[in-house]
């Protein structure tokens, strides 16, 4: 007889859970399997109730209920627990079948992974997936990568429970594809946490303006934010952002104002730095949006600081109607940013790795259910479509033009905030990246001579070929010996 199940799931938190039903929906026969065996029970008897899914309480039963490849996806803490699970699935394993990490697990972990798994003649996926509780339950974004041999036998599953998104000839593509071999698949998820970080921090920079500068209430912010929402900015943090604003407490007052300002963070958006400095790709927002959280965390160090330093009326005299659209526009310019910045970083990644990334495919992942999910996403598309060798989304013609028509705006904005004392981070990174990268001639050429001065590190001159170091004596008292070239 034929085992009945298509795929286990190991861990029934909320995702976990949602997947599965996600997936039963889908008309596929799931175990679940948890490492609280009472938690199998408290799941059949309630959310998988009247459901086609299979409690297992030993790995020993999950195993022999799956079909031949074996498919099995953890949905667990990411780091240790992933090893442990591992090392409890291999002895039960047999060559070809398919172990799946669906976690937020470093890309590096993964790709580690990957080849000790296939080292056992079984093959790895580490997967990225993307949308929260409400996306697992009813349509994700799923980035998947690792073994290449075992994509052929997830696919059928993956992307029939992922989002799907309407293209031009209203074909239904779902926001599931191969992203690519080893860590690929945690990559991009990483990257993806990256952005979501410098978005909501821009999102917040606006409305701080618009509460503290504007002196708006949180309604009429939400207002704002709702009309946002039907343009260019369409998209579904936007959408939250308008109804958190409109949410009020028991008694009738804004709960947004009742919320103490400390963010949390997961590590992700940190990842996403450190890579970065690693690849030596500037990815400024997105490190001003960790490091918004970082600070956010001060509170009462903010607290004695405000005492002490106190200052002016934040209270901006201009007219209203017109700085809320110079945010608008600082808002779309900084998030082109940012976005810029993440397929920059991407472009290093694969370099580095070998990855053969298709980064409009990318954008059509990110294009629904997803966090980042938004209209903005098919521009991105349209442009790797329009030119599949894009170097950087600035030099796309139509977010060259965004960028100009929101040039204006985006500056006022900037030079308003600082004057005022507002605190603005993500906008003021994203604009002097901006001003560096279309700088023909930037100071480090200075640099490079202090740098030969105290270090003799050498440098090339505009006169002379690239490739060329030359070293100067600057004080007539040093030596000729260069400590070595440095490094583009």
């Amino acid at each position: 007889m034929q085992a009945p199940a298509d795929i286990a799931v190991i861990g029934l938190a909320v995702m976990g859970q949602n997947l599965i039903l996600n997936m039963n929906d889908h008309g596929f026969t799931v175990v679940a399997h948890n490492r609280s065996t009472a938690k199998v029970d408290e799941f059949l008897a309630h959310e998988a109730k009247g459901t086609k899914v299979i409690g297992a309480h030993s790995i020993e039963e999950m195993v022999a209920l799956l079909k031949r490849p074996r498919r099995v996806m953890l949905m667990v803490k990411a780091g240790n627990p992933v090893d442990e699970f591992i090392e409890q699935l291999l002895p039960h394993l047999e060559p070809g079948d398919i172990i799946i990490d669906g976690g937020n697990s470093l890309f590096d972990d993964t790709a580690r992974r990957v080849k000790y798994v296939e080292s056992k003649g079984l093959l790895y996926i580490g997967s990225g997936v993307s949308g929260g509780e409400e996306g697992a339950r009813f349509g994700p974004s799923i980035m998947p990568g690792g073994s290449a041999a075992a994509w052929p036998h997830v696919k059928p599953i993956f992307q029939a429970i992922a989002a799907k998104v309407g293209g031009a000839d209203g074909h239904q593509a779902p926001c599931c594809d191969w992203v690519g071999e080893g860590g690929a698949g945690h990559y991009v998820k990483m990257v993806h946490n990256g952005i979501e970080y410098g978005d909501m921090q821009l999102i917040c920079e606006a409305y701080q303006l618009m509460h503290e500068g504007l002196g708006m209430t949180p309604a009429e912010m939400s207002a704002v934010f709702a009309d946002w929402n039907r343009g260019e900015l369409d998209s579904y943090l936007i959408e939250i952002t308008r109804d958190i604003l409109a949410k009020t407490d028991a008694d009738g007052a804004p709960l947004v104002d009742k919320i103490l300002d400390t963010a949390g963070q997961k590590g992700t958006g940190k990842w996403t730095v450190i890579s970065s400095a690693d690849l030596g790709i500037p990815i400024t927002l997105m490190a001003e949006a960790v490091y918004g959280r970082c600070v956010s965390a001060m509170k009462d160090l903010r607290m004695q600081a405000a005492q002490v330093f106190g200052g002016a009326s934040r209270t901006m005299d201009t007219e209203r109607a017109a700085f809320i659209e110079a945010i608008r526009q600082a808002l779309y310019a900084s998030k082109i940013i940012s976005y810029a910045q993440g397929y920059m970083l991407m472009a290093a990644a694969a370099e580095q790795n070998g990855w053969r990334l298709n980064y409009g495919g990318i954008a059509l992942m990110w294009r629904g259910g997803c966090i980042i999910r938004s209209a903005f996403l098919g521009d991105i598309k349209a442009a790797f479509e329009q030119d599949p060798q894009l170097q950087n989304l600035l030099m796309a013609p139509f977010f060259e033009q965004a960028i100009k028509k929101s040039e204006a705006g985006w500056r006022q904005v900037v030079t308003t905030a600082v004057a005022k004392g507002i605190p603005v981070p993500a906008f003021s990174s994203a604009l002097a990246f901006f001003d560096s990268l279309r700088s023909a001639r930037l100071p480090a050429n200075l640099l490079q001579a202090q740098r030969d001065y105290f270090g003799a590190h050498t440098y090339e001159r505009v006169d002379q070929p690239r490739g060329q170091f030359f070293h100067t004596n600057w004080t007539g008292s040093g030596g000729r010996t260069a400590s070595s070239t440095y490094s583009v």
